[in-house]
């Protein structure tokens, strides 16, 4: 809730508070943001900070209030002209070319409805609340340009949300150089550790922690996009902070272009945290009576690390941003012909593939790249929407058709925002491409960007996908961009105009799917930007899940994975079973491992099912049936880690450890994944978070089967006759003899599996395999399955335990 007594505001979650007032001066001071607060308006007014002096060379911001001095200040929104010498919030140029600002309180409201940013998608709610928004309206002192700071409060997730909005209301036009977000000023005692999301193709959100001690610490996108190198999701607080321990902050942002993100600590140990457009890439000139407004960002607070953050931020993102008709559905298995086919697509390879689709249970068949105008390499027909019959001489109608009668979903690829120079659109229209004339274009993946700052290109992508869309009869539709921004020009903007350029792309790109998402409500989208290039809150507005990267090796994307649940939940999450050895890194992967990474996701297969073997399409039709019953738990569950994401020791292999429980606490699903093996230590522990400790729990393990041929020519140890490794004879017997994996089942509290633990089958040391010895083994994976098992009639817990022999 949202309530003001006396220029003192309070904005209260479940469990946090949000403080800030308004000093003598007309300042909004920002004065404790952390964990809920039981308040008095005495309390309040002993919060507020006292200082008797200033230093040598401070600038008083007020004459009348001597004692502020801003540089020293926590503020709620910071500008350049009245002294504070950090990073500003908002950079104004007035019409005499001044750029000092004053911006002081004038007046507020709250408001029953959420407010939206203009033209940006937003946070919702399902029903109106009290309180819901709080404006605050300040205003410069001599401009007359007005400042909006806009927070809503999300109590349920412990979130709030914030934007700007800048009005001029003179007679004279001000150009914005600069407006962001949110801004957050804390106090702290000098340091702070950081974490942010680093990476590269294929190698998307990797954690990096950073101690910053002084000055300032950024990271920003520069390529047009939300960026694989530096996603705009980031926690910070006490240099303790681990995954379970410590008070710390997290935000994101609810915009899909460039952004950037500042925590910057000054000599009096303010800390000031940062988010919004990058400045670099604004630079927008209002006119009297226009305005414009930044994104929405959204931030929480944790004081148990991590973990806490991750919690608050999965529910934000399922219940207020991911909306519409796929927001609580199960989302569908997926086959996807890329890895199987590429460019080579012809109807008998895509009915021959879709069949052994159907046969396995797969639900949804995607038709990828390769299926409309001249395109046969990615040299070409981009831009060219319409089908190539030689290809699919039944065109998209007659292909969805046939999948549709198999019972699978239809599901399409398109790039709707890139042009090939080799098409027919770019040789009608080659002033729809973003080029400088008289400059050589320079090119990514042989393709250039369509101009979607220009409306008749936002109306051609609508009509053209619309055409797709309802021809494909299309259940699902995967939305790509492969190539960043390098020229920000558009021949239909004055000079003046140009530096907005960046903006107004991503709002044409909001506008396109926007009106494309509302024509067609059941499409499950997907969004896409070679892969992970464009995962945002802003994307997942409109798209209720995104493919998390490119790259499907288990090892790496587990990596990936892990990393995008800091700030992402699972529901969002494409994820894929593809060949082994993998298209992306030639590395083999048993299955079942790829399998387990990709459970903890939206499941998709990206392999040729044409090509595999009868024991392995045996076990895709097993993995299928298992994940349909426990997709419930595995998409829409609370994903704990279990490990943090950099090893701890010597004797920590695992690449992860994961535990998804249900939202009522009756069932679960652990995941492990090891990495390399440590010879002679084979001491593993299934440990738990997050189930109900005062419940009994059935905890078992996947039946499992092992290729003999992995153990290479220790087959001659037990074989009567001798046996050369990877001969024929070695693998004729492969076929009828296999490695039994060892067996699990416990009934164990919850108590115990969160706090102790329970020992597992021990692994193979080098001498034998025999009894229950695991094969846990280089990139080997474990699936647990826990559900509640109900104590006998009349027992309680320590009784149910005994009779069950203290398993």
């Amino acid at each position: 809730m949202i309530t003001e007594n006396n220029g003192r505001f309070l904005i209260e979650t479940d469990h946090t508070s949000y403080l800030f007032y308004v000093d003598p001066a007309g300042f909004l001071t920002h004065l404790y943001y952390g964990e809920k607060l039981f308040l008095t308006e005495d309390g309040i007014d002993a919060m507020i900070p006292v200082i008797s002096n200033q230093n040598g060379c401070s600038i008083i911001a007020d004459q009348k209030e001597s004692t502020v001095s801003l540089d020293d200040w926590c503020q709620e929104a910071s500008s350049r002209g009245r002294g504070d010498l950090g990073q500003p919030m908002i950079e104004l140029v007035y019409a005499d070319g001044s750029r000092s600002s004053d911006f002081r309180f004038e007046s507020f409201r709250i408001e029953r409805i959420k407010e939206q940013p203009d033209g940006l998608p937003g946070a919702y709610k399902e029903e109106e609340q009290e309180g819901s928004s709080l404006v605050i309206v300040l205003r410069d002192q001599k401009s007359r340009t007005v400042l909006e700071l806009v927070y809503s409060v999300f109590e349920e997730c412990d979130c709030i949300t914030r934007f700007a909005r800048v009005r001029n209301e003179g007679e004279e036009p001000v150009r914005i150089l600069r407006l962001m977000s949110t801004q957050l000023d804390v106090r702290t005692d000098g340091q702070q550790k950081i974490l942010s999301f680093s990476g590269e193709w294929a190698r998307e959100m990797e954690p990096v922690e950073t101690i910053l001690s002084a000055s300032r610490f950024t990271v920003e996108s520069g390529g047009g996009t939300s960026s694989n190198k530096a996603n705009p999701f980031i926690i910070f607080g006490e240099t303790e902070l681990s995954e379970t321990y410590g008070q710390c902050y997290g935000f994101n942002l609810l915009y899909s272009g460039n952004h950037q993100e500042t925590l910057e600590i000054g000599g009096h140990g303010r800390a000031r945290f940062l988010s919004g457009i990058h400045p670099e890439f604004l630079e927008i000139t209002l006119q009297p009576l226009e305005s414009f407004c930044s994104p929405e960002a959204v931030q929480t607070f944790s004081d148990g690390g991590y973990q806490q953050i991750s919690l608050h931020m999965h529910a934000f993102v399922r219940e207020h941003i991911v909306r519409g008709y796929w927001k609580k559905k199960e989302r569908p298995i997926l086959i996807n012909s890329w890895e199987a086919m590429y460019f080579d697509v012809r109807e008998k390879k895509v009915l021959k593939l879709a069949k052994e689709a159907a046969k396995a249970g797969i639900e949804l068949f995607v038709l990828d790249d390769g299926w409309f105008g001249k395109r046969n390499s990615d040299k070409e027909a981009l831009g060219d929407w319409n089908d190539n019959t030689e290809k699919l001489p039944g065109g998209l109608a007659g292909l969805s058709e046939r999948i549709h009668a198999m019972g699978m979903k239809f599901g399409i690829w398109v790039e709707p925002e890139m042009v090939s120079e080799n098409s027919e659109l770019y040789r009608a229209h080659p002033d729809y491409a973003v080029t400088v004339p008289g400059t050589e274009p320079a090119r990514g993946r042989n393709q250039l960007l369509l101009d979607l700052t220009r409306e008749e290109v936002q109306e051609y992508l609508i009509r053209e996908m619309t055409g797709v869309f309802t021809r494909s009869r299309a259940d699902y539709v995967k939305w790509d961009m492969n190539r960043n921004f390098s020229d920000y020009y558009s021949q239909a903007l004055p000079a003046e105009e140009q530096g907005v350029f960046a903006h107004r792309y991503v709002l044409g790109l909001y506008r396109v799917i926007r009106e494309l998402t509302e024509r067609f409500p059941k499409i499950l989208f997907e969004g896409c930007a070679s892969g992970g290039n464009r995962f945002d809150l802003g994307m997942l507005c409109y798209m209720p899940q995104i493919w998390a990267s490119d790259c499907t090796d288990a090892l790496q994307r587990a990596r990936i994975q892990n990393g995008y649940s800091y700030g992402y939940p699972q529901s969002v999450l494409g994820a894929h079973v593809s060949a082994s050895p993998n298209h992306q890194t030639l590395r083999r992967i048993p299955l079942e491992s790829r399998f387990a990474i990709a459970c903890a996701g939206v499941l998709g297969y990206e392999c040729n099912l044409s090509d595999l073997s009868a024991g392995e399409l045996a076990e895709i039709r097993e993995e299928v049936k298992l994940y349909k019953e426990w997709r419930e738990v595995l998409q829409f569950g609370q994903f704990y880690r279990l490990k943090g994401h950099a090893a701890k020791g010597r004797f920590d292999t695992e690449a992860v450890r994961w535990n998804i429980v249900s939202p009522d606490g009756t069932r679960a699903v652990g995941i492990t994944f090891q990495n390399q093996v440590l010879p002679n230590y084979s001491h593993r522990y299934l440990k738990t978070r997050g189930l109900l400790e005062d419940r009994i729990y059935h905890v078992y393990n996947r039946s499992l089967k092992y290729d003999i041929r992995r153990m290479g020519d220790l087959i001659n140890t037990v074989s009567p006759i001798p046996v050369k490794q990877d001969s024929l004879l070695h693998g004729a017997l492969s076929h009828l003899v296999q490695l039994d994996g060892e067996k699990e089942d416990h009934i164990v509290t919850g108590s115990i599996l969160n706090k102790a633990g329970i020992p597992l089958a021990s692994g193979y040391q080098g001498t034998g395999f025999e009894g229950n010895t695991a094969f846990y083994q280089d990139y080997d994976a474990r699936i647990f399955l826990i559900e509640e098992a109900a104590p006998a009639e009349g027992t309680g817990i320590r009784e149910a335990v005994s009779r069950s022999g203290g398993k």
